[in-house]
């Protein structure tokens, strides 16, 4: 019987390798000719489309390592990992080749430079220090982060005065590296505290918080009668819609409040529970919660499709102005990454829920992880220090009377961010000096999540 289970697991790890890569040869197989009928195969989007069909498969490996603990997965993860790595390098050289300045002048071009300093960190973190598992969560953050290019505005266009400064580029350089950093740093630390023996309701708990704050957020845009309010489209200039300087249209899209309002009714759910089992310590109420979070994934995923057909390219009415208009999912890629970022969350719970034995046993020791944690955050707070004060630097001699005067630039979101980031600065700085007070040797929870500002 024990043989049979053994000759049994190669077999498994086989089948999911080779379905991972039959979909990614049929995917650049597809995309190959299409790109053939139009002419042009080095281009950026195409770089961009092959990076995240990579990236895809290298997230399904990895959390197919999750499940199976098949070390077979790791080795094709790393190298989907490698090859949508090489991707993104040619999509930032040809970005950087055609607008011929270093890709860091608008949100499209920063998230291009942090997905692939997250990969490049990824295939660090994997093979220098031995945590194998870590691309379950890092991989999720940059298939997200090539989605929502794919909604973002990609014209090239000439730099303003303001934005041709030297202090400009080093303080996006810092910034990527800053933000990817923190990324790790906090994906280290949530596999720390799995590693530390947190309770797994725990985390039941704080995925629920997440997923929660994601949907209160989304129903800050509810109408009283159903419908969901989404900013307008401007197909022909491929931009938003203002109805003055500074104020955007809002159309509102019949009755996709209450499909919202329905999954945060389910996604509270656990959360609600969790209290209840807390209060009564009634290991029922945790299984019941436990179930509740396979069902609101369900319905997330539902209301995610209901969201991609009724955005995509419909016409709705305003509370603002008479007339249909046009919205599209690229007026809206943060509600989008939002839904998107949900399912992952919870997918990412079920998985420890079902086979944290497994992820424990393939992890770093709990010592490992903390000194790892702690070098990661090392680096990213000096970068973060160093990143506020050239922007700020570069800010002050671009725009000397604030970010309202004349000659701001519009589109990069650059100006309206300079006093935004100081709070999470803060936070980062107090974290870690508690952290290193503590020794990293049972310190508080909130520690561990010291980078969550970023």
């Amino acid at each position: 019987m024990a043989r049979a289970r053994a000759e049994q697991q190669p077999a498994t790890g086989t089948t999911l390798i080779v379905l991972v890569g039959l979909s990614i040869a049929f995917l650049l197989f597809m995309a190959f000719l299409n790109v053939v009928k139009s002419g042009s195969i080095l281009n950026e989007s195409n770089m961009l489309y092959a990076a995240l069909i990579f990236y895809a498969g290298a997230g399904a490996l990895y959390l197919g390592f999750g499940v199976t603990a098949t070390d077979s997965y790791i080795k094709f993860a790393s190298l989907a990992t490698w090859a949508g790595l090489v991707a993104n390098t040619l999509a930032v050289a040809h970005r950087w080749y055609e607008a011929g300045h270093p890709p860091f002048a608008s949100i499209y071009e920063m998230l291009l430079s942090f997905v692939w300093t997250l990969a490049a960190l990824t295939l660090i973190a994997e093979k220098r220090y031995g945590v194998k598992v870590i691309g379950t969560v890092t991989m999720p953050v940059a298939i997200v982060g090539v989605v929502l290019m794919q909604l973002l505005r990609t014209e090239v266009h000439p730099l303003v005065p303001a934005l041709q400064s030297t202090w400009l580029h080093v303080h996006v350089t810092l910034a990527m590296l800053a933000y990817a950093a923190c990324a790790l740093s906090f994906a280290l630390a949530m596999m720390f505290l799995i590693q530390d023996k947190m309770r797994t309701e725990s985390f039941l708990a704080a995925t629920s918080m997440f997923t929660v704050g994601i949907y209160a957020a989304v129903l800050s845009r509810f109408e009283r009668w159903g419908g969901l309010n989404v900013v307008a489209w401007d197909a022909e200039n491929k931009s938003e819609v203002f109805i003055s300087r500074g104020v955007r249209l809002f159309v509102t899209i019949p009755d996709l409040g209450w499909m919202m309002l329905l999954v945060f009714a389910a996604v509270a759910a656990p959360l609600v529970l969790y209290v209840v089992f807390r209060l009564k310590k009634n290991d029922h109420f945790l299984a019941i919660a436990n179930r509740a979070v396979f069902i609101s994934i369900l319905l997330q995923i539902l209301a995610l499709v209901f969201f991609l057909l009724r955005a995509r390219d419909g016409q709705y009415p305003s509370l603002d102005a008479e007339g249909l208009y046009q919205t599209s999912l690229a007026a809206s890629p943060f509600i989008l990454s939002a839904l998107v970022g949900g399912i992952f969350a919870n997918l990412l719970y079920l998985l420890l829920l079902w086979r944290r034995p497994d992820l424990e046993r393939h992890l770093p020791d709990a010592d490992a992880l903390d000194r790892i944690t702690y070098k990661t955050i090392c680096i990213a707070f000096p970068l973060l220090t160093l990143m506020i004060a050239a922007g700020a630097y570069w800010a002050n001699r671009a725009w000397p009377t604030g970010p309202t005067g004349p000659g701001v630039p519009t589109g990069t979101g650059i100006p309206k961010r300079r006093g935004r980031r100081l709070p999470g600065w803060c936070t980062l700085a107090i974290c870690t000096c508690a952290l290193r007070a503590a020794g990293g040797d049972g310190a508080p929870l909130t520690l561990r999540f010291s980078a969550l500002p970023w």
